[in-house]
């Protein structure tokens, strides 16, 4: 009797989901989660502490504090971010990338001399609370408007123009509202962003096994 081996089992499909970043992308999802961070931690201990009828009392350095590290680790991660994603860019798309970062610390400068300068002028220190957060969020914005112009980055656009608007529509209302808007909206437009970065960056990767012969 000859007997006849039966075949060898089909290897199945399988699907690999990866992220994958063509030179000169930004990865800004830590970026994002840290500004989220502060926008809900910083802004939301200001709007809680300030007002005519303050719902915690504490000093007002506390809410700045908080604020000014979630921006520092924030604008850190974004440059280190940027800086990888240099590595093996287009000459001309790695001198855009440092000039956007250089324009962060430029923008920053005319922020503290705009709000310092206009407040003492007026003899009005008490602006401050309403000027350093809109105007701030302001900038943010635009920059990230021109940084997603320039990265053909859609959602990196968006969150700039979502910061611009919120960040000056929040000039209508008093302390401490416009904290409450920028601590929420501001804080949960990172939040969303960060969420969205991964979709943007996933790239999916089919490898068929086909069986053996």
């Amino acid at each position: 009797m000859t007997s006849t081996g039966l075949p060898a089992p089909a290897a199945p499909e399988t699907t690999a989901v990866t992220i994958a970043r063509s030179p000169g992308e930004v990865d800004s999802r830590v970026t994002y989660v840290s500004f989220a961070a502060a926008y809900i931690l910083g802004h939301g201990t200001a709007a809680v502490s300030k007002g005519p009828d303050p719902l915690v009392a504490m000093p007002g350095w506390v809410p700045l504090a908080v604020l000014g590290t979630g921006l520092v680790v924030g604008s850190v991660n974004a440059g280190i971010a940027a800086t990888r994603a240099r590595r093996g860019a287009p000459a001309p798309d790695a001198r855009s990338g440092q000039l956007l970062g250089i324009s962060w610390i430029s923008a920053f400068v005319g922020v503290f001399l705009a709000v310092t300068g206009l407040t003492t002028s007026l003899g009005m220190p008490q602006l401050q609370d309403i000027l350093w957060p809109t105007v701030a969020g302001f900038v943010v914005g635009l920059l990230y408007l021109g940084e997603g112009a320039a990265r053909r980055n859609l959602l990196h656009y968006g969150l700039g123009t979502w910061l611009t608007l919120i960040s000056t529509a929040a000039l209508f209302l008093g302390v401490p509202a416009l904290l409450w808007v920028l601590a929420v909206a501001g804080g949960g437009g990172f939040a969303v962003a960060a969420f969205l970065e991964r979709r943007r960056l996933a790239t999916p990767a089919i490898r068929n096994r086909r069986p053996a012969s």
